[in-house]
This record gives C-alpha cells, structure tokens and sequence, in this order.
C-alpha cells in the first residue's frame, strides 16, 4: 500500500467513534479512505456518520498534519498493515470487528499462522508460573508462535519461556507502541521485536488506560488458533480473551487448579463450560493438529513465490551448483539470478555454502562445504 494510501487510514485511526464498522460504512460509500477524509459534512451524513463522529472527524481533519504523522511512524520503524494490505495477520483478519488497521514493531511472518494465546492471572501462584513455563516452552520448541499480553504474571512468563527456547512471540498491547506498558517489562518487548512482533490498534502516544485492554484482548485470540487460559480467578481479564476466542470460532483451553485456589477458579470455571482441559501441551497440540507445525512449515518454505524462484528451483538439489551455471541454464540475466537467490536464501529455501554455490536447503538435509 502506497504512503499516500496509508496515511488516511492512519487518520482515521485516530478519530474518536470511528471503528471497524463505521470505517466499513465509509469504505463501501466512499469507495476510497482519500475521497473519505475530504467529503463533505452532508456526504459524512448520508453516508451514516452520527454527530458526534463528524464533529470528531472534522476536528481531526483540522488539526492532524497526515504527512508528519507518517513520518513519526517511519521514525519508530513500525510499520501500518490495514484490510487491504496482504501481509495482515490471516487469523486476525476472519474474526468479526477486527482492527482496520495494525501497528507493528518487529516483523510478522507466515509461520505465525500458527500460533497458540497463553494467558492468565497478573498474580501468578507457583503452580501457574510453572504451568506457563511447560506448555510456553513446549509450543515453541514445536515451532508454534505464542502470543500474549506483555503483562505481569503470566503473559511475562508465556513470552519470556517462548524466547529462551528459541521460538517466535507476539504481544498485543493495550496502548501505542512508543509506551511499553509495563515499564518493566521494556528489555523484554525489545527482544520480542527482534524475535517476533509488538502489535497494536492504537495510535502512537496512546495511553495504556484500563478501558483499552478489554478491546486489545480480542487481537490476542484473534491472532491465534487457540487460547490457552493458565490461571485466573472469577471476572479476570484472561477469562474474557477466552470469551472472545469462543465468539471467534476458535479453541479455548484451560489448566486445572484447586478447588480451594482463588486464581483457579476461573480457570476451572470454564473447563466446566467446555473448556478443554489442558495437562501438558502435547493436549494443545493434538487437539490443534499442531504436532507437525515444524515439518509444515519446513514444506512451505520450499513454495515458490514467482516464476524466477521456480525456474531456479527446477535447478538446485543437495548438490552445489554455481551461479553462472544456474543463470544459464534458466536463461535469465545472472543480475535477476543473483537477487532471487539472495531472497530464497533469507526465505530459508536455499543455503550459499561458499564460492557462489548454492544447494536446496531442505533436501537430505546434507551438509556441503567448499573449499
């Protein structure tokens, strides 16, 4: 999406009463964000905005400079994915009322696909620490992405036990992506920007107020294909990111406590809802047909994306092959040739392994050396 197209949904992303749905209202009226942020108050009118959202949307018009915004944005490499743009979360994307637009630090991938919620109590017993850190650990050592709230307690331990054991985090915050809440935890959200992604809905220099985190916990299970609820009393916030993954159409998962626990109550409150009741992760994994996310991903990686990176795949194997050979035997100039390998290889689809020889990264498995 070009700049130019951005910046509107930027705009109005920042007016007050304008959500998903009467973003959708304007869009379909409209046709066009642009042609949206210029009409005029009877076109607003007739296209349903009520008084108050164009009293908002007027001021907003008048005081926002679209272009600085932008360039702040640019500034704190985050990056603006909106429904139009391909690399919104698929997940995300299903669910109803899903953010018109997403504020990412860190980089999404397509492997996030298949990524699991752990949630829970900010006041996390022994028990509920220990249990995060077994089916936390245990989904990302089988290449599932967990996703969390960056809070105390538990989201702490989900996101910290994913990045010890080498695997991919997203948070969802409650606030802009400039104010890491809690402060605490800012070391943390760094290496899960390097390691995965920080999201948001909200706009740079928003707040984390209390009324923004009931919202936000609606991207967590939207994010993912289940949530796992790991301690929580009665009325917690964990138990209504598991009301919302129920609306969505997705798993809810819960870990069993004591009956005479206060932080289990919740947990197993919903278990006699119909949650399914978890023991160790291998009960989130089969129940998700997760047991082979590794190996599923591993097959993707070696899709072609274009006609160039499958001409050259017709081309590579567990053997080295030279650049030039390639380029001649694809009949392409060795300059396309060159990009298109160095973009396979960061995709993990092929492997240099020394004097511009490349081979299929995913094929025996072989390691080569050239001397």
């Amino acid at each position: 999406m070009s700049k130019s197209d951005v910046r509107y949904w930027v705009g109005f992303n920042k007016v007050s009463g304008i959500a998903a749905a009467r973003l959708r209202a304007l869009l379909d009226y409209f046709g066009d964000l642009e042609i949206a942020w210029q009409a005029s108050a009877h076109d607003l009118r007739q296209a349903g905005l009520d008084r108050r959202s164009l009293a908002n949307l007027m001021a907003a018009r008048a005081k926002l400079d679209l272009d600085a915004e932008l360039e702040r944005l640019e500034r704190a490499r985050i990056q603006v994915l909106t429904w139009d743009d391909a690399a919104y979360p698929p997940n995300l994307r299903q669910v109803y009322n899903a953010p018109p637009l997403l504020y990412v630090r860190g980089r999404l991938e397509t492997r996030d696909e298949w990524a699991v919620a752990i949630v829970g109590t900010r006041r996390a017993s022994v028990y509920g620490k220990e249990a995060a850190r077994m089916i936390g650990a245990g989904l990302a050592q089988a290449g599932v992405t967990v996703v969390s709230g960056l809070a105390r307690g538990i989201d702490t331990i989900a996101h910290r036990v994913c990045l010890d054991a080498g695997g991919r985090t997203i948070a969802a915050m409650g606030c802009g992506l400039d104010r890491i809440y809690p402060a605490q935890n800012a070391r943390l959200a760094a290496e899960i920007m390097e390691r995965g992604a920080l999201v948001s809905e909200y706009a740079l220099g928003t707040r984390p107020e209390a009324r923004n985190f009931p919202p936000r916990n609606r991207i967590i299970s939207g994010l993912s294909l289940g949530t796992v609820v790991v301690e929580a009393d009665r009325g917690s916030g964990a138990l209504i990111t598991a009301d919302f993954a129920a609306e969505q159409g997705r798993e809810v998962f819960s870990v069993p406590g004591s009956i005479f626990a206060r932080g289990s109550r919740g947990t197993n409150h919903i278990i006699q809802q119909g949650a399914k009741m978890v023991c160790n992760v291998v009960d989130v994994l089969e129940e998700l047909n997760l047991t082979m996310v590794s190996e599923q991903a591993q097959a993707r990686a070696i899709i072609p994306e274009n006609e160039t990176e499958a001409l050259l795949l017709q081309h590579l194997s567990s053997e080295p092959v030279h650049v030039d050979d390639l380029g001649r035997a694809v009949h392409l100039p060795i300059a396309q040739v060159s990009s298109t390998l160095a973009l396979m290889e960061l995709k993990g689809m092929i492997r240099q392994v020394g004097g511009m020889n490349y081979v299929l990264l995913r094929e025996g498995g072989v390691e080569y050396v050239i001397e």
